[in-house]
């Protein structure tokens, strides 16, 4: 595929404009049109990004017959419903993390894409950023094995807000949004499918209905094993923050930034193109359309993930 690739992007909020910022970097791609829930501020951000086309409404732009692929950045409960709405109309789709929030959903979700043959990508980011790709790196050259991966993911959400601190329309979730990173990363990083898995969480918030607090234990086929906490109590440091203990070394991964154990920080600007987890990760999707071929953390691929995440649900609510 030569011919520059026409994207429509759903969802004109923090991260979409992530998206936005990312693709500027990326040839031969250019967004044709963008979709919001609110038309006037889905307009602004499409002047300032040189987008032609704005609407409330997805089906809008996937009856647009010049576009070939679809970023969805919409509330996590759309996730599902609208990658087979892409999918079903012939466009190639990546869609932000998590896939579904239900192992029903994701399930379908992988069973369409496959027989629609199209690129269909989900965006598990923490395989992209240089951080992780480093660690990675030394762990396919043989010269690392994770022993242990210990995990903080940490916000401050007692009222519904988003990255940006304004209100949010839908409301996240600890388990199915910021645990699956981990999850996922955790079995990528291992190379290992994860056999046991635990959780408990603290009370579930009286207007939210989610669980504020959370920890998971994860182990590998391999041995390997994971701890995971995570707040939307904490009153910062925010963020994720991943700690490797392996059998070479210890690792401290924040974001696209990496330190040894003793806080030495560890060049990996070189790892890839851009320091950017996002901008890498859209590359991967476009580069796989033109390639013809399966991207890494293809729905496929991260499926596993969300069969954890299942069984988690089912030993909370039990």
């Amino acid at each position: 595929m030569s011919k520059t690739i026409k994207v429509a992007l759903a969802g004109a909020g923090a991260f979409g404009i992530k998206h936005l910022d990312g693709i500027k970097n990326i040839d031969g791609v250019e967004v044709v049109s963008l979709i919001g829930r609110e038309f006037d501020k889905t307009k602004e951000v499409a002047d300032k990004y040189g987008i032609g086309h704005v609407t409330t409404d997805l089906a809008d732009s996937l009856a647009l017959s010049e576009v070939d692929a679809v970023i969805l950045c919409t509330p996590t409960q759309m996730h599902a419903s609208q990658s087979i709405a892409c999918l079903k109309a012939g466009k190639h789709v990546q869609v932000e993390i998590p896939l579904a929030d239900s192992w029903k959903d994701a399930e379908e979700v992988v069973r369409l894409a496959k027989a629609a043959g199209k690129v269909a990508m989900c965006g598990h980011t923490r395989r992209f950023n240089p951080s992780h790709q480093w660690v990675n790196h030394k762990i396919k050259a043989g010269e690392y094995n994770i022993q242990q991966m210990d995990v903080q993911t940490y916000f401050f959400r007692r009222t519904n807000m988003n990255a940006l601190g304004q209100a949010r329309s839908w409301t996240d979730h600890l388990l199915w949004h910021h645990a699956a990173h981990t999850v996922d990363l955790f079995a990528y990083q291992a190379g290992s499918p994860i056999v046991k898995a635990n959780a408990v969480q603290g009370p579930i918030h009286p207007t939210l209905g989610i669980a504020m607090d959370m920890s998971i234990q994860l182990q590998a086929a391999n041995g390997a094993i994971c701890t995971l906490s995570l707040s939307f109590n904490n009153d910062g440091p925010l963020g994720t923050y991943f700690r490797y203990i392996g059998d070479t070394g210890t690792y401290l991964a924040r974001y696209d930034d990496l330190f040894t154990g003793k806080e030495e920080q560890i060049d990996v600007s070189k790892v890839a193109v851009s320091m950017n987890g996002i901008e890498l990760q859209d590359r991967e999707f476009f580069a796989a359309i033109k390639e013809g071929r399966e991207p890494n953390s293809s729905v496929s691929q991260v499926l596993p993930c969300y069969k954890v995440l299942h069984n988690l649900e089912q030993q909370l609510s039990s």
